[in-house]
């Protein structure tokens, strides 16, 4: 069965970015498609599944070794990195629920903040695009990390660093590969699948807490 939350059981709550707070998993879809096809290569559904939720370092060596790509992995960050960030500032708009979301955990005086797997210049960048810079002083990249999702050291930094124990947050997630990193931390995770890349179903084992919208979970949790 499972457990019944509200938001006040939780002592923080920690928010993945891309694909929870913004649609900037299809960006980040239009970026990586155009960046593989300027090296003469298809970009298949299979193939993106595998790095969804993935530090750029991370997911670029899969692609590296899957289409024998020349460039070195930091080289091939910083391409994919600068088409990402023209993209940002028009294409990405929020998730619905979002702010709302965010309005909630602020009005319930828990200290919350962001564990993302973008690096620090597309976490900004989303923020900045969506007026958002003032509500967000914690922002954690994975890059500062030893691991990237789905490994669990981007979420226990977060709780480190707004001094609360992870099994204290509320972890909020769209994609497996995060979901499996808050899980390990020992948070809490509710998961809003991005339908842009996976589906409710992909959850199943790693947590139960699956919603359709982040104005799912609010309603949720205040009930």
């Amino acid at each position: 069965m499972t457990t019944h939350h509200k938001l006040s059981d939780f002592d923080a709550v920690i928010f993945d970015m891309d694909g929870l707070l913004v649609d900037s998993e299809r960006v980040w879809h239009m970026a990586e498609d155009a960046f593989i096809r300027s090296f003469g290569h298809d970009y298949t559904d299979d193939v993106r599944e595998q790095i969804v939720g993935l530090r750029m370092d991370e997911f670029l060596t899969v692609l590296k070794r899957h289409y024998d790509l020349a460039p070195s992995v930091p080289e091939l960050s910083a391409m994919l990195e600068a088409r990402v960030l023209k993209l940002i500032e028009t294409e990405v708009h929020p998730q619905p629920g979002a702010r709302d979301m965010i309005d909630a955990v602020i009005a319930a005086g828990l200290p919350y903040g962001i564990a993302s797997s973008s690096g620090q210049r597309v976490i900004d960048a989303t923020l900045t695009s969506q007026g958002w810079d003032d509500l967000f002083a914690v922002r954690c990249t994975a890059d500062d990390d030893a691991n990237g999702k789905p490994a669990p050291d981007v979420y226990l930094r977060a709780a480190r660093v707004l001094g609360v124990a992870p099994e204290r947050c509320l972890a909020l997630e769209d994609s497996p590969n995060g979901a499996r990193a808050a899980v390990s931390a020992g948070m809490t995770c509710y998961a809003v699948p991005d339908v842009s890349h996976t589906s409710p179903a992909a959850f199943d084992g790693i947590t139960p807490h699956v919603y359709r919208s982040l104005h799912d979970v609010i309603a949720d949790l205040a009930s």
